[in-house]
């Protein structure tokens, strides 16, 4: 497809002069039309500091595609920050960039008919939308990560962005005064970078280099340090030598690879997020993966990574540790991933990793030995039930108890619910259900780290469950359950919860159960009617409309294909 691209500008001769004549106007000379040319899809912005140093690193990764042949054509593409919009309907936009930052890309890349791509993000949906739209394409592309935040400092603790929402709930629950709740907020984010621990960003980060398509080590590099300009640098020469070779994103995105970057998500404790843009990522490439591929995995690899949110380190140690190449080296070993899978570098991932130690250095914690993992199976469990037909994914690291039944305390958005724990009105025992923040219903599936910090900050967070359509921020933890499918808009039976009913969370036997008779369920499906869509018209009423379930990844073509069919 690339060599076609190319040659149209150099053969069709007179027909396309117009279109030299363009290309001239941006800086192209006479030798240039034979030369590959690479869309640099830059999501530079100062919205948020996830994407405050992107432009640095698009300009030395054109800089040096220029230096290795290529004619790079920057263009910019959205970001939302998901920490500033949380808690608020601003939210509702955040799962919904992740498709326009794919159709952005898509749209640029193949009305230009550029001959690869270089896909520079840093905030969570930059990760997954790039690498939907990659996978669409199919034409030569790597993704450069713009690079975690360096951890702020208050005493004697790292702080992050979590410790600013658990501040919250802590100041509101009276262990903390005003003056300490003001002096980690001013701290937590002390420059350039996407959140610090091992939230979604970062998980997404290391999911992408796991499955090939980003250079060795690039995952977890800080923002500000040299090493990632440098690393955006060997980026551009990487594309340029898999666009002469015609290395492809569907070679390298495979089963396989997608395999990998999951057995990698468990090991390092990633963001329940990790689940929803996989599988979104999955359908793009048409490869076939399914939730249940989540849990099957899950149960071979350990958590070898003691990391924030539930862990005690943050995303700079990890790096220091070894980063992924160290976790993957562990698991390749032990044949749980698979090294015969090809990388954007050409090599395959048991020649990458053939240098690396076989197990981490002695002298730190961040990454366990092999014989001591933080936990023995993955985090990521996908429950079922009455409750969750389709599914839904729970973060069952760091819990104290497997199991928790109590009764529903029923709030019909985010906003309400976190009235009620910020009022002291939720009580150890209760399990809360937040319903209509669905795919379809929210629309957009919020991130709930507004509640449950408050419910961690307050202490609760081992005594008290939470179920939800919408999503979980990766800074999530506890006692809480996520992606509920079917959803509350389309008539799951999360939408017929009542207050007080009894709920069973079981994450040992993967169980999501409304505890009510079946005939009393049968009364209530059949007296159930769909609210009005929230939204009539705009970006969000188009998305409630097109939107799959969220056990299918909440892609919006899913319907498009099956109607195509």
């Amino acid at each position: 497809m690339a060599e076609n691209r190319r040659s149209r500008l150099i053969t069709e001769g007179v027909q396309r002069s117009p279109n030299r004549s363009m290309l001239r106007a941006v800086g192209f000379g006479d030798s240039d039309f034979t030369k590959p040319i690479v869309g640099v899809a830059n999501g530079y912005s100062t919205i948020t500091p996830c994407n405050l140093g992107l432009n640095l690193l698009a300009e030395r990764a054109q800089s040096a595609l220029r230096k290795a042949g290529a004619m790079p054509q920057m263009f910019g593409t959205i970001t939302v920050s998901d920490a500033i919009s949380m808690g608020t309907e601003g939210m509702k936009y955040s799962l919904v960039s992740r498709e326009v930052i794919a159709d952005s890309i898509e749209t640029a890349c193949n009305a230009q008919s550029v001959d690869g791509a270089l896909a520079v993000g840093g905030c969570d949906k930059n990760m997954p939308g790039a690498m939907m739209a990659i996978a669409r394409m199919n034409i030569p592309a790597i993704f450069v990560y713009g690079g975690t935040i360096k951890p702020g400092r208050y005493g004697d603790r790292d702080l992050t962005i979590v410790s600013a929402f658990e501040a919250v709930g802590q100041f509101s629950a009276h262990k903390i005064d005003e003056h300490e709740l003001f002096e980690v907020e001013r701290r937590a984010c002390p420059g350039a970078g996407s959140c610090g621990g091992m939230y979604t960003a970062n998980t997404m980060s290391s999911a992408i280099e796991a499955m090939g398509m980003s250079l060795p080590h690039s995952s977890t590099m800080a923002a500000e340090d040299s090493e990632k300009a440098d690393s955006a640098a060997q980026s551009g020469n990487a594309l340029v030598n898999a666009i002469h070779n015609q290395l492809l994103p569907r070679q390298i995105m495979t089963r396989k690879a997608l395999e990998n970057a999951i057995a990698v998500v468990m090991a390092v404790g990633g963001s329940t997020n990790a689940v929803l843009h996989l599988l979104a990522i999955a359908h793009a490439a048409e490869v076939p993966l399914g939730i249940d591929d989540f849990e099957s995995i899950r149960r071979r690899i350990p958590v070898l990574c003691d990391l924030k949110p539930s862990g005690n380190y943050v995303t700079v140690d990890f790096h220091r540790a070894g980063g992924v190449p160290q976790v993957m080296r562990m698991l390749l070993d032990r044949g749980l991933i698979h090294g015969d899978c090809i990388t954007i570098t050409g090599k395959t991932v048991a020649e990458i990793l053939k240098d690396i130690p076989t197990a981490p250095p002695t002298n730190q914690k961040v990454i366990r030995q092999w014989d001591d993992p933080v936990y023995a199976q993955g985090h990521l469990a996908i429950l079922k039930g009455n409750l969750a037909s389709e599914g839904a994914v729970a973060k069952i690291a760091g819990i104290k108890e497997s199991s928790i039944t109590g009764p529903a305390r029923v709030f019909e958005n985010e906003e309400s619910c976190l009235d009620a724990i910020l009022a002291g009105k939720i009580k150890a025992g209760d399990v809360i259900v937040i319903r209509f923040e669905g795919p379809k219903g929210g629309p957009g599936m919020r991130e709930m780290l507004s509640p449950t910090s408050s419910l961690v900050g307050a202490g609760l967070g081992d005594s008290v469950g939470l179920i939800t359509d919408g999503r979980f921020s990766g800074g999530t933890y506890s006692h809480v359950v996520g992606h509920v499918a079917p959803e509350a808009q389309v008539g799951g039976l999360i939408a017929m919860v009542k207050e007080g009913d009894s709920i069973t969370i079981d994450a040992r036997h993967r169980a999501l159960q409304l505890n009510v008779p079946d005939d009393e369920i049968a009364r209530r499906r059949a007296a159930w009617k769909a609210p009005k869509p929230r939204y009539t018209r705009g970006v969000l009423a188009k998305y409630a409309a097109q939107v799959s379930s969220a056990s299918l990844g909440a892609v919006t073509d899913l319907g498009l294909l099956r109607n195509g069919d």
